[in-house]
């Protein structure tokens, strides 16, 4: 089916087709545009709703429309189509809506879905026991199942079932305390028996409960079981590090692994899908917008397609799927702008801007919230701090930093956010310090607090987690560029020094592939 329209329209309602049209793709100066994994009557539907502003949702096209706006990221439709799935939810329809808002990433209607599944669980056994009882209760995971009756009768009320019960042999709840539920009616029920990962969970359940000491004594994940860090590439003294090196926690060694395809600064790197893609950064003085992805089983590198800005000192991260890329300069100028990586249409479309420009700044994700730590604006250091929520596409600022930090290290380690290291002025300034101190910022009462100090001061240290402890790599402590690297242990608020690289490098970018 062909469908007639103009590029100025569509680019200047869909940011598909805006990263379509602007970038260095065929499709970009090719007359016609084959589109062959959309519905066509949606597709039609909604490219004449770019013309006129108006568009019908029914029960019968909902779904395709909304499936298709997700991708044409036409959010306004997107947040109609859920608003009027929201209103539709019945027992008889809440697991599927719920399946389909988790497949297209819409996180407040899949919320919405899970919640009315949940509270109404008994109305929705009642409904459709008499059909298929063992297929439908297996749509909601087991998991989720025993999370729920544990967390809603058992850990959050804190008192023993007496009326509550299923009138279904499946399970039989009715005047158990929690560690006597557990034993005796859960661990011999046969679907949990037949799950390696439920009977795990009911083990930890019983010590949680039964042997409340051990609780903050719980042990780490064994070092054999947290996959690698990869250190990637830097500042060093021949001006440009291009070596890839991993570390092996049960040996506490570092080895080289490859090389980067030519020098590359000041970029950022995310883990998606095991492989790492490096993205942005300079070479001299030539800021770069290219991306590249590595794959470290094959040990192959493949060509992927560029940003819309050109950038350095920019922060890159996974939330919720996609990959942003934050901030940064363009060789003229700070940018407060964002990218994010749409892995079906395989482009970068902007979102919200930070409510200032950062360059050399930290970005994390914490409680699916993307994190802009410090940087700096072209006339300071920032003690700033943002975060970015994908649901309502906004920037919010949160509680400044006690210190100035550019070129600042920023990881997640439990439920809280570490700013590490760093410089509080430009160089420039004869009153600029390297910085071996570090904060921790707890979201839930937007405050940063002081924790132990690195040994040494690390400006553009490379951050990362590893089984639960905070990793330190390089830096550069005012005269050389480090290979020294340290672990922190938040549980003792204590440093330890670990091997150190093969290559010191400063500005390093550290990832975690499991």
């Amino acid at each position: 089916k062909r469908i007639s329209a103009h590029r100025l329209v569509l680019s200047s309602v869909s940011e598909y087709f805006r990263a379509m049209f602007n970038s260095d793709v065929r499709e970009a100066v090719e007359n016609e545009v084959t589109m062959t994994d959309e519905d066509p009557e949606a597709l039609e539907s909604l490219i004449r709703y770019m013309y006129t502003g108006k568009l019908e949702l029914k029960e019968e096209n909902v779904e395709r429309t909304l499936s298709t706006a997700n991708m044409l990221r036409l959010d306004a439709v997107v947040e109609s189509g859920c608003s009027f799935l929201q209103q539709q939810l019945h027992p008889s329809n809440c697991l599927g809506i719920r399946s389909f808002a988790d497949i297209q990433g819409c996180r407040g209607l899949y919320k919405q879905a899970h919640s009315y599944t949940m509270v109404g669980l008994c109305i929705i056994l009642l409904s459709v026991l008499g059909l298929n009882s063992y297929k439908s209760i297996c749509i909601i995971e087991i998991p989720d199942f025993c999370a729920f009756i544990f967390r809603k009768f058992f850990l959050l009320n804190r008192y023993p079932l007496t009326k509550y019960h299923f009138h279904h042999n499946w399970l039989h709840l009715n005047k158990f305390h929690f560690s006597q539920f557990v034993a005796d009616v859960v661990q011999s029920n046969p679907y949990i028996r037949e799950s390696l990962a439920c009977e795990h969970q009911v083990i930890a359940s019983l010590v949680h409960h039964l042997l409340p000491g051990r609780r903050p004594c719980l042990q780490p994940p064994r070092k054999s079981t947290t996959g690698h860090l990869f250190a990637i590439g830097g500042m060093d003294t021949s001006k440009g590090a291009t070596s890839i090196e991993q570390y092996d926690a049960r040996t506490n060694q570092w080895c080289h692994v490859a090389n980067m395809t030519g020098r590359r600064l000041q970029f950022g790197v995310a883990v998606l899908d095991n492989k790492l893609f490096v993205v942005g950064g300079r070479d001299g003085l030539k800021t770069l917008n290219s991306v590249e992805c590595f794959n470290s089983k094959t040990k192959s590198w493949s060509v992927m397609p560029p940003v819309a800005t050109h950038r350095h000192g920019l922060g890159v991260a996974v939330l919720c799927g996609p990959m942003y890329a934050v901030g940064g300069h363009d060789g003229w100028s700070y940018l407060n702008t964002v990218e994010r990586w749409d892995p079906q249409a395989r482009a970068w479309n902007y979102v919200a801007p930070m409510s200032v420009a950062r360059s050399t700044v930290g970005v994390a994700v914490l409680h699916d919230k993307l994190y802009a730590v410090g940087g700096r604006d072209g006339s300071s250091c920032l003690r700033s701090v943002e975060c970015f929520d994908p649901h309502t596409n906004k920037w919010t600022n949160c509680a400044p930093m006690s210190k100035r930090r550019g070129g600042v290290g920023v990881g997640v380690c439990g439920s809280h956010l570490y700013a590490i290291g760093g410089h509080d002025a430009p160089a420039s300034n004869q009153m600029s310090k390297l910085s071996e101190t570090v904060e921790r910022y707890d979201p839930k009462t937007d405050q940063w607090s002081t924790v132990a100090p690195m040994s040494v001061p690390r400006d553009a240290v490379g951050i990362c987690v590893l089984g639960g402890r905070l990793y330190a790599c390089g830096g550069y402590d005012g005269q050389s560029y480090l290979a020294t690297c340290e672990s922190y242990d938040p549980q003792s608020n204590e440093w330890t020094d670990i091997a150190s690289l093969k290559t010191g490098r400063a500005g390093t970018v550290v990832v975690h592939v499991c």
